[in-house]
């Protein structure tokens, strides 16, 4: 009889512990998806292109942002429309839809330009790279570091948060950064 009581205490707060899961994941699933960048990565946006600036390096976001149909609309480039690959992510994989990621590129006097070699302000040292290690220290992370496709112009921040997460509902907290 004990042996039966125990069972059904455990059963019951088994259930509900289901129950509660379910609820947890409809919750997530009705969430709306964001529509600009999150509060953090806007922020650090400005920072970068500051402290870029500071470093005689004047840099341009290019993309920031995207609705899943822009996302699969540069996806079909290079595939189903004409022009080079520049993504392997489809709308609801990359961390553009999220409002976690920033693009760039440097700013000439004449041009916008994706040079990596590029050394404007006649350091040294690339432009392109000291834009990276800024970012990087300024909480990013860079896409030329990926393993597969490498996203030179890309910046993110993950905030421990993989796609399928995001997909799923979860969302970063609208705090500060934590690195």
């Amino acid at each position: 009889m004990k042996k039966l009581i125990l069972f059904l205490i455990i059963a019951g707060i088994g259930g509900w512990l289901i129950n509660e899961e379910i609820k947890h994941r409809e919750e997530l699933s009705n969430r709306p998806l964001p529509q600009g960048l999150h509060p953090a990565v806007e922020e650090k946006r400005d920072e970068l292109v500051l402290k870029s600036a500071e470093q005689e390096i004047n840099i341009v976001i290019t993309d920031g942002f995207r609705s899943f149909d822009e996302q699969d609309d540069i996806y079909a480039q290079g595939r189903t429309r004409d022009g080079n690959i520049v993504s392997n992510a489809r709308g609801g994989e990359s961390y553009h839809n999220y409002g976690l990621a920033i693009d760039f590129a440097l700013q000439t006097e004449d041009d916008v330009i994706w040079d990596m070699d590029y050394d404007g302000n006649e350091n040294g040292q690339s432009d392109w790279m000291e834009v990276v290690e800024i970012a990087k220290n300024l909480g990013f992370t860079w896409g030329g570091d990926f393993r597969g496709f490498k996203d030179y112009p890309h910046f993110e921040m993950r905030f421990g948060l993989s796609i399928r997460e995001l997909k799923r509902g979860e969302r970063p907290e609208e705090g500060p950064v934590i690195y």
